[in-house]
């Protein structure tokens, strides 16, 4: 034990603890209905089937100039990529993790951020999908990149090779060694494209206004999951909440029962009908024929400049409710078929 320094088991302890105490305050609410989340028992991790990490703190050092990191009872480490840290930053802890053949040691930092200046950008709406990632409405839709799908006959291949090896042997550690290479070069791009593609709508966007989709709820979708885990844009609306508050943008999540869809952006038409297969939204009331993506990041603007303020009202008027007496949001209620009987009703200057 005398080898290691004594933050290994300590920290391990803490992480033991909080775990306890997540389980119990899960069960009790549970028990009271408060709750639908579940949170197993702890469990013991298993050798070779959990992640390699520890963490430190103590007298912890970054030299920019030398690129060397000082960690407890390791000393002075060579690190490949030169640290950036702000002066004021003061460090809390070190973890060191490995990922496949490499090891990596991030640090938590407390520091004050000031209040950034407000962001003069145009509004940007952006509606998730699965031929493009993502549906933009000034007309410009992000590319698919298809970071695990790309590549799956790699995968398939190197999968092959490890099922292939005899078990306990070299060149079946050697096989998994390289399928692992492989997982962690899919994810390093992965994250490179969520966090490039993060930072510029928040940087040149005052707001954005995102589908709240239930990402997993749609992952159980047996013939849709791959593309829904494989777009990971769960990941990319997490980055984007605190990437909008660090550049003064205002992010704005739809209710995920919007038909943003299914909704004509110049009348207002509801088709039911449509399906995943129509990529051109061909509305019979006015004659729109536009990009199904498009339209639906169309639909989340009109929805932020039209019922946005409404819902944001604290006092329930008689015309039209915002929010009852009981503080709760009622849903706007949009007029499908009946609306459609007075066409110039309907029709409404959106622009």
């Amino acid at each position: 034990m005398y080898q290691y320094s004594k933050c290994i088991p300590q920290e391990s302890l803490r992480d033991l603890e909080r775990a306890f105490k997540n389980f119990q305050q899960n069960w009790k609410a549970r028990q009271a209905g408060q709750t639908r989340r579940y949170v197993g028992f702890p469990k013991f991790k298993k050798k070779g089937r959990c992640k390699d990490s520890f963490r430190l703190n103590g007298v912890i050092k970054i030299f920019t100039d030398s690129k060397l990191v000082q960690l407890p009872r390791l000393g002075k480490l060579r690190v490949k990529e030169t640290p950036n840290l702000n002066e004021t930053a003061r460090i809390l802890s070190a973890t060191v993790s490995r990922n496949a053949d490499r090891w990596y040691v991030s640090f938590t930092v407390e520091e004050n951020h000031p209040e950034p200046p407000p962001n003069e950008g145009q509004l940007l709406a952006l509606d998730k999908g699965l031929k493009v990632f993502m549906g933009t409405s000034l007309g410009l839709p992000v590319r698919k990149p298809q970071f695990l799908l790309y590549q799956s006959k790699k995968l398939r291949k190197l999968s092959k090779s490890v099922s292939r090896k005899q078990v306990g042997s070299r060149n079946q550690q050697k096989a998994v060694d390289q399928l692992a290479r492989f997982h962690a070069h899919v994810t390093h791009t992965r994250h490179d494209f969520l966090h490039k593609t993060t930072t510029s709508f928040a940087k040149n966007h005052s707001v954005i206004v995102v589908e709240n989709l239930n990402i997993q709820g749609l992952s159980k979708n047996k013939r849709q999951s791959k593309y829904w885990n494989d777009l990971a844009h769960g990941e990319f609306q997490r980055q984007l909440e605190y990437k909008a508050t660090w550049y003064g943008a205002k992010l704005v999540k739809v209710d995920r029962f919007f038909p943003s869809s299914k909704l004509c952006s110049n009348c207002l038409y509801y088709n039911p009908d449509l399906t995943l297969a129509d990529r051109i939204y061909r509305c019979p009331l006015c004659g729109l024929e536009l990009d199904r993506d498009w339209n639906a990041a169309l639909n989340l603007e009109h929805y932020y400049h039209i019922y946005e303020p409404r819902l944001n009202r604290n006092v329930a008027e008689s015309s039209e409710e915002t929010l009852n007496a009981g503080g709760e949001v009622v849903r706007p209620i949009l007029s499908r078929h009946a609306s459609m009987k007075q066409e110039e009703s309907t029709s409404l200057d959106l622009q």
